[in-house]
């Protein structure tokens, strides 16, 4: 297969290349398009056979269900049975955006993009260039992340055309995303909303909301083989690098002992590093990265997947980072919570 690659001004949308792209979702095919949070796989919600070349295409297991992503609230009757109060309200407070809401699905979506759940995962972006694409397929589009399953997740149109060559039918570039992290998932079919994924809307956030959100404890553990997971990053490695990460709790003056002793011990591999801005200078290894300024998390999460796919090209051995308090900064509410949940689900997954 080959795969066209068309690029689109976010400032100045094309419309008819757009339409070609949208030609392809209803006859069935697949898109990458890209979106605030990262880039996304795309394909109609309503196609089983569609759904199923989305898994084909990522080598992704099945039991895995897709996010459905529409571009109005109007698209809402189409494929949710029910809209609770919770759901309303957190709605209305972060859609357009980085939430996807985990609801009582309509019969006509099939098993093949909810994983055979009884519940649908669903999210309406920010990128006005997404919703475009969206409106002009005329359908809601099953997009999970384009790459290949269980690597890190794409943020600009390079990463995808990497993984997803010769396996879609089109790749609409652009910027790379603006918030660079997976959306933050939350159920809102049950009595009690719960955060199945940490992403960019943190729990501090979602509180403000509703104060009685919590996370799910099942995704602080490994999970069981016989689970059925609810949303994407439950159950399999998810957006993790090859190499193993270690986070270091503590300062940096004991992150960099004990990186220093690790050298010692890994004679033959290659270590890799992720600092931020702050500690630029102050250590040596065979590959280091930084993710921007400790001040900055939108900078951090813009960063972080890009950054871990840098260390897969360098075929890093050991992958290393500092736990580290944030300053305190106006610009960002739940800055400590969503950077500390982040790299401990990719080592959890990883390990």
């Amino acid at each position: 297969m080959d795969t066209k690659v068309i690029n689109i001004d976010r400032k100045d949308i094309d419309k008819e290349a757009l339409k070609e792209a949208a030609k392809i979702i209803r006859g069935g095919g697949l898109v990458a398009f890209p979106t605030e949070t990262v880039y996304g796989l795309g394909a109609d919600a309503f196609n089983k056979d569609a759904a199923k070349k989305i898994y084909g295409a990522k080598k992704r297991p099945s039991d895995n269900p897709l996010i459905v992503h529409i571009a109005d609230f109007c698209e809402l009757d189409k494929i949710v049975s029910e809209v609770s109060e919770d759901a309303r309200k957190l709605m209305d407070r972060f859609w357009p955006g980085p939430m996807t809401l985990i609801l009582k699905k309509k019969e006509g979506i099939p098993s093949q993009t909810t994983a055979g759940l009884d519940t649908v995962a669903v999210r309406m972006p920010e990128d006005e260039l997404a919703r475009e694409f969206i409106r002009l397929c005329k359908t809601p589009i099953a997009a999970p992340s384009a790459n290949l399953s269980g690597s890190p997740s794409p943020t600009s149109a390079e990463h995808v055309y990497k993984d997803m060559k010769g396996r879609i039918d089109m790749l609409i570039a652009s910027d790379d995303s603006k918030v660079g992290l997976e959306s933050t998932i939350v159920d809102v079919s049950v009595s009690i909303p719960l955060v199945l994924r940490p992403g960019a809307i943190t729990l501090n956030m979602l509180r403000e909301v509703n104060e009685n959100i919590s996370i799910d404890p099942a995704i602080l553990k490994k999970p069981e083989k016989d689970l059925l997971p609810k949303a994407p990053g439950m159950k399999y490695r998810h957006y993790a690098p090859k190499a193993k990460l270690v986070i270091v709790e503590g300062d940096f003056d004991k992150f960099k002992s004990f990186v220093e002793k690790e050298k010692g011990l890994a004679a033959g591999k290659k270590i890799g590093l992720i600092l931020t801005e702050e500690n630029k200078g102050k250590i040596e290894a065979d590959e280091v990265e930084y993710v921007g300024s400790r001040l900055s998390y939108e900078d951090i999460a813009h960063n972080l997947f890009a950054v871990l796919r840098r260390f897969d090209e360098k075929n890093i051995d050991i992958l290393r980072t500092q736990r580290a308090g944030f300053r305190r900064s106006k610009r960002v509410r739940g800055v400590r919570e969503a950077k500390q949940n982040l790299p401990k689900r990719a080592l959890r997954n990883k390990i």
